[in-house]
């Protein structure tokens, strides 16, 4: 199965989004930071190796909050949305050009891969509860 994780920080009621790097189909959108599962691995796992990769920072994952799905390429691809705690001191971008803490309508408005904006509902619950 082709599975994709999406990390959801809250805090202070924003998002924590970030901006990938131009080039690609979805270089320069904004995203809620994640990646595609590897095999074998678990979706809490791919999201620390993905946050450490992509950020350079270490994560604790806690619940699902949803899932979606998507087709990308022509391959269909189940995306799960996790809460997850973040320090946001020490990040290294390596695949985004900028980062920063959102609310539901700013993210609304900014150039967002819509595959992401799928897990909105999931996400204002957990917004109402920070």
């Amino acid at each position: 199965m082709n599975i994709s994780i999406a990390g959801i920080a809250v805090k202070n009621g924003k998002i924590f989004i970030a901006r990938r790097v131009e080039g690609g189909d979805m270089g320069g959108k904004w995203e809620f930071p994640g990646g595609k599962a590897e095999s074998g691995e678990s979706c809490e796992e791919s999201l620390v190796r993905e946050f450490f990769e992509e950020f350079g920072v270490k994560i604790t994952p806690d619940k699902l909050l949803g899932e979606s799905s998507f087709t990308h390429k022509g391959i269909k691809r189940i995306l799960y949305a996790y809460k997850i705690y973040l320090d946001d001191e020490y990040l290294n971008l390596t695949e985004h050009t900028e980062w920063k803490w959102a609310s539901l309508e700013e993210i609304k408005n900014l150039d967002f891969i819509p595959s992401d904006l799928s897990l909105i509902p999931f996400i204002e619950p957990v917004l109402a509860d920070s």
